[in-house]
């Protein structure tokens, strides 16, 4: 039976050149480049409150990089480290080279490097922490919407709840759509390069990406800036066919895993951000505006009429 370090210095052990000391002391040692804030952000995956029992090992190793990435994209950081913290039931060789290798492909996607980490015996939980650069008050920040701002919305979000309603049988996607959708929950692309561009080219005020749902991640920048907002729901993206109307929306709007990014920015820069979408390849959809009334989130027709909405998003522990 393979020791804790054996399986650390077999699957997890790579070269850090860009760390002082990487994986193999008490700690890891770093030096952030001249002139730059470090963003931390850590996420923790639960076996059956964030993925199945039965999702593939290599797919939960991107994903488990993934949703921290996000949180760097959202305030247009560079991610540079990772520490990963696990409990494992056993310990399964075979399991293990096959999450390393989702883990190493996404961080490599990235230039990020595993610097260090823990492991012990438990159900399995595995939590990341990632670590990015940015130049000193830079930041993408919940607090900095403004009056007047445009709300936009980053890819299709909805698609991933629609994926987790799919496995859970409440519905059944064409095949088409359903390997989109089960992409985009399982192996979610943290928007990454459109955070650093928002971010360089001052287009953006305020951003968050989408892990609890559209409103509900909107909800914090209100609630952080003092403003309220209004989202014009026909302006969002298009919902995919063959979906019951109701599931489908209610999937956009509160389905969580997206890890899309919302954000606010000035109507100067519709332009920029058209060309923006263009470069990336990336759909940038407007979708609302930034209003007066201090946490207030209203949903319009495309009359401008209000609709009723009794979904907002995940809580674990509503």
């Amino acid at each position: 039976m393979p020791s804790e370090f054996d399986l650390i210095r077999r699957h997890f052990l790579q070269p850090t050149p860009s760390a002082v000391l990487g994986p193999g002391d008490d700690c890891a040692l770093l030096v952030p480049s001249a002139g730059m804030e470090l963003a931390i952000t850590t996420d923790m995956l639960v076996e059956g409150t964030h993925f199945l029992p039965t999702v593939s090992p290599e797919l939960l190793g991107w994903k488990a990089v993934a949703v921290n990435l996000s949180d760097l994209a959202a305030m247009g950081a560079q991610p540079r480290w990772l520490l990963l913290a696990g409990s494992l039931p056993s310990a399964d060789e075979e399991w293990l080279a096959s999450f390393a290798a989702g883990l190493f492909a996404c961080s490599t996607r990235y230039a990020v490097e595993l610097i260090g980490g823990d492991t012990t015996r438990g159900p399995l939980n595995l939590c990341l922490t990632a670590l990015g650069e940015l130049p000193a008050g830079s930041a993408l920040r919940r607090d900095r919407a403004r009056l007047g701002d445009d709300l936009w919305v980053s890819g299709l979000p909805g698609r991933a709840a629609l994926g987790l309603a799919h496995l859970q049988g409440r519905t059944q996607l064409p095949p088409a759509l359903a390997t989109s959708c089960l992409a985009a929950l399982q192996q979610p692309q943290p928007r990454v390069e459109l955070g650093l561009e928002l971010r360089r080219r001052g287009l953006a005020n305020a951003a968050i990406d989408i892990s609890d749902g559209l409103l509900a991640d909107l909800a914090h920048i209100l609630d952080r800036s003092a403003v309220g907002a209004e989202i014009l729901v026909s302006a969002l993206p298009q919902l995919p066919a063959g979906v019951a109307l109701e599931l489908a929306r209610n999937c956009q709007l509160s389905g969580g895993d997206d890890y899309e990014l919302v954000f606010s920015a000035p109507p100067g820069a519709r332009s920029a951000i058209g060309e923006l979408a263009d470069q990336l390849a990336l759909p940038l959809t407007r979708c609302g505006r930034i209003v007066e009334a201090a946490g207030s989130l209203r949903l319009l027709d495309a009359d401008g009429r209000p609709l009723a909405s009794e979904q907002r998003g995940f809580d674990h522990f509503a």
